[in-house]
């Protein structure tokens, strides 16, 4: 663009220990840039922000504060759940964006989420050969599900994969000292509801040991089966560690833990796996238990962070800008895997096209031939990806976060309704 131009971030979806890694890279390489790109502005919960004009101003933060973004876990400017419908069916909305990004001579959009927000962001990547505006779109790969196409992983998944397979391991470690006269199974709740990379963590547990079962959205339930499996680790080891993806579904596939409600983007809303099973494994085999969600904290663990996925989720931020800078557009950065022992990796790109809509499940040969645990070809690519600590500054026993000012710009359109 021969004319300089101001940018837009937000973030999308389910927050992580290292999406705003992602908007430091984001925001600290377009201050860099600043003989391209003017001011980066910050929606305010996501794209709501650009269509409610809520347009926070990130040239008020300090190079300090930015900077403390890296290890401040969730989304310091807010996300959302909102999915645009396609240009025919919601053109108000896309034209209000487009009124919006003219208003602040908005040029670039960085949209930083998962599948959904890909196909956001390459509906929005269409607004300049549709509606006459110049706008790039670069969409920046944020996901604890792992489950984007192309990109060897996703930001955030390193993190939250980490966590499950510690949290696991000391669980385990828990149930195993009790086992003889109480608790013989414990059972832990992952997010992934088409996908079980999360659970796959779990797995890795197993290399000490463990005795873990894994129910994986991949493989369809098997009560009996599934019985039969716990019942010998049961017999051989005094104990055993369940862990269950909360996309778990019957062979007719009604999810084991389905609530009969839906999220914004019309999911089934999920959460109640874990009771079910912990429940089912006591009536059949008559053990004690005790079982555990782990829900936001798996996401949000900025402490145990794994050191690669933080630089991971910061290189594709930066990434991200400097595609834009050179004039690509609909496009997202990705990982490119190079070696597992060591991991290697270095930074590509794909077309938006190739990943709106597109959901990237486990690998058969990933998961073990009983459809219980992990392979290793399995632990091999999940092992490089936690690899590494990166702890926050701690004051009086806690983490110190940053909190943004998210001072917002001044309105220039009408109010506009949602």
């Amino acid at each position: 663009m021969a004319k300089k131009k101001n940018a837009f971030y937000a973030q999308s979806g389910g927050v992580t220990a290292v999406i705003n890694a992602s908007a430091c890279g984001v925001i600290e390489t377009a201050r860099k840039h600043s003989d391209v790109i003017g001011k980066v502005y910050a929606g305010r919960n996501g794209i709501i922000g650009a269509l409610t004009e809520e347009l926070i101003d990130t040239s008020k933060e300090t190079d300090a504060a930015i900077a403390a973004l890296r290890s401040t876990p969730s989304g310091a400017f807010g996300s959302c759940r909102f999915k645009l419908k396609s240009l025919e069916a919601n053109k108000r909305e896309y034209e209000r964006l487009i009124e919006v990004f003219k208003a602040h001579n908005i040029g670039y959009f960085f949209y930083n989420g998962g599948g959904d927000s890909a196909d956001t962001c390459y509906k929005v990547s269409q607004l300049s050969e549709a509606m006459g505006y110049p706008i790039q779109a670069i969409h920046v790969p944020k996901t604890v599900d792992n489950d984007l196409p192309i990109t060897d992983c996703c930001p955030g998944f390193g993190s939250v994969a980490k966590y499950i397979a510690v949290s696991t391991l000391e669980a385990s470690y828990d149930v195993r000292s009790m086992a003889k006269t109480s608790t013989k199974i414990f059972v832990v709740e992952v997010m992934g509801r088409h996908a079980g990379w999360i659970a796959a963590a779990g797995g890795l547990v197993a290399e000490q040991g463990i005795p873990v079962v894994i129910l994986f959205p991949e493989v369809e339930f098997d009560q009996k089966k599934f019985l039969a499996a716990v019942d010998a680790k049961v017999k051989e080891h005094g104990f055993c560690t369940i862990v269950v993806s909360e996309g778990c579904h019957y062979p007719d596939g009604k999810f084991l833990a389905e609530q009969g409600t839906r999220d914004a983007f019309g999911h089934a809303q999920l959460g109640g796996a874990a009771p079910v099973v912990a429940n089912m494994i006591k009536d059949a085999l008559g053990h004690k238990f005790h079982w555990a969600v782990a829900d936001y904290l798996q996401r949000a663990a900025r402490h145990i962070a794994s050191k690669t996925d933080v630089k991971q989720a910061y290189e594709l931020g930066k990434k991200a800008v400097e595609l834009a800078v050179k004039g690509h557009n609909s496009v997202m950065p990705t990982i490119v895997r190079l070696s597992d022992t060591p991991y290697k990796y270095k930074l590509g790109y794909a077309e938006l096209k190739d990943v709106a809509n597109v959901e990237k499940f486990m690998p058969r040969d990933f998961i073990s031939k009983d459809g219980f645990g992990i392979t290793k070809k399995c632990r091999d690519y999940l092992t490089g990806l936690i690899q590494g600590e990166d702890y926050p500054k701690y004051e009086n026993g806690l983490p110190v976060y940053v909190t943004m000012k998210n001072a917002t710009v001044a309105k220039k359109l009408p109010e506009f309704k949602l």
